[in-house]
């Protein structure tokens, strides 16, 4: 199955969706909601996984109680442990955000000791400073104090103080969400999203204990 675009037909759907609907409401629309919604998800993370192998660990997640999960169509790109692209389709449009975040017991220690390092320190900041500059909002877990034993005016005071970090962006131009254009977009900015993921990928990643 090739990725085309969200049908018009999939805004209808969600749409119907809205607010807080009944079981009856959920069941009557599921049909057409996997086939109009989730199933173009699916289309659309089968090609990116095409463009590149280290894409190939994903999931589209399906439907649960919670009305929340009906009302928007997720999606998980695992690059790492802990480190990992999103995407969620929904009436705003389609967001996509790179992630490291709910980290592991360990990763918070390996981040801000490579945060503050004078060699890869400097790495993340470029990195996260070139994607505000276009245009990402970039935020996360982040401390109101300093952690203990680093400084107040160190040069990266900012970072030390995340406990996760995440930067994303979103298209809500329905001409490009209706065509094939999204997954251009989408790899654009997995592009845009690499040098820092690959960052914590590297940095971050508690080795497992064998």
């Amino acid at each position: 199955m090739q990725f085309n675009g969200w049908p018009d037909q999939a805004l209808d759907v969600l749409l119907r969706l809205e607010g807080e609907p009944s079981n009856e409401v959920r069941e009557e629309h599921r049909k057409d909601r996997e086939r109009l919604v989730r199933k173009p998800m699916i289309a659309l993370l089968n090609d990116v996984a095409d463009t590149n192998p280290a894409y190939a660990d994903y999931s589209v997640w399906s439907y649960a109680k919670d009305t929340w999960w009906w009302q928007h169509q997720t999606a998980t790109i695992r690059l790492a442990r802990k480190v990992e692209i999103g995407l969620r389709f929904d009436l705003d449009g389609l967001y996509v955000k790179g992630a490291w975040h709910y980290p592991d017991p360990g990763q918070v220690e390996l981040y801000r000791a490579a945060v503050a390092d004078k060699d890869s320190g400097p790495v993340l900041a470029r990195a996260i400073d070139t994607l505000r500059h276009k245009g990402y909002e970039v935020g996360g877990d982040v401390m109101k104090v300093m952690p203990r034993g680093y400084s107040p005016q160190h040069e990266r005071a900012e970072l030390l103080r995340h406990r996760s970090v995440v930067a994303g962006r979103a298209l809500d131009h329905d001409d490009m969400l209706m065509t094939a254009k999204a997954l251009d977009w989408v790899l654009d900015t997995a592009a845009d999203l690499d040098p820092m993921l690959s960052w914590f990928a590297q940095h971050v990643t508690v080795p497992e204990d064998p």
